[in-house]
């Protein structure tokens, strides 16, 4: 067994409410700084900075772990890991079909940025990130598995976004046995109110859109191996 310290849930500049700061190497880079082991790029409905993360995070020694942070047809945030970045890709390209086709304004929203392996820009996406995909939550936990990942929901606490807030509860019915928290100190009633939760394990990230904001090494992640397959398995990837 091995404790990580982690943040599963960042920010890249792809994302638009990202800062133009948040570049792959910057990233990986005050992720080593602050003492973090294993970390996940997870932009709003984009894995396209997967690959110069993954890149980045070989040179510092850290486990990078391909991500996205969808937004579901409910707008309900989760977080959808990978095991392998070819796989992250394809879900990345097939999310992409099913986003709303409404362009970015930058002026408005921020840049949507991809940076090649040596922190470059290399291309921009057209269509607006942060706007819901025609995929339902309810179907997302078996799409993800199909993929070789696994999913959660993001900030669960929040009054937007999240699946309490949005759906009213925690369907009975779900599948994820790992949740996203926020702020800790609201696990107790967040338990009290939907029981399903007793079961789940719950981890807390950062949702970081600025390098400051990124998790400090306070919280561990339980793993049976230091690697993406053993985090994972951890967070309720089949084996």
């Amino acid at each position: 067994m091995a404790e990580l310290y982690y943040d599963l849930h960042l920010h890249s500049c792809l994302s638009p409410c990202g800062d133009d700061d948040m570049t792959p190497s910057n990233i990986v880079g005050m992720s080593m700084l602050k003492g973090l082991e294993v970390i996940a790029v997870t932009d709003h409905n984009s894995c396209k900075n997967c690959p110069a993360v993954m890149a980045a995070a070989q040179e510092y020694g850290i486990l990078a772990i391909p991500g996205m942070e969808i937004n579901t047809s409910e707008e309900v945030h989760a977080v959808c890991l990978f095991e392998e970045l070819k796989a992250a890709m394809e879900f990345d390209a097939y999310v992409y079909e099913k986003l709303v086709p409404f362009p970015n304004k930058e002026e408005i929203f921020g840049k949507q940025q991809i940076y090649d392996s040596f922190d470059r820009v290399c291309g921009i996406v057209p269509n607006l990130l942060i706007n819901a995909v025609d995929i339902s939550f309810d179907k997302l936990w078996e799409l993800v598995c199909g993929y070789g990942g696994v999913m959660f929901p993001a900030h669960i606490d929040k009054t937007a976004n999240s699946l309490i807030a949005n759906l009213g509860f925690v369907p009975p019915d779900s599948k994820f046995v790992t949740a996203e928290v926020k702020d800790l100190r609201k696990l107790h009633e967040l338990k009290r109110t939907n029981p399903y939760l007793e079961t789940c394990r719950i981890i807390s990230n950062s949702d970081a859109h600025y390098l400051e904001h990124i998790h400090e090494p306070e919280l561990t992640l339980h793993v049976e191996e230091k690697s993406i397959r053993g985090v994972l398995t951890a967070l309720g990837k089949n084996t």
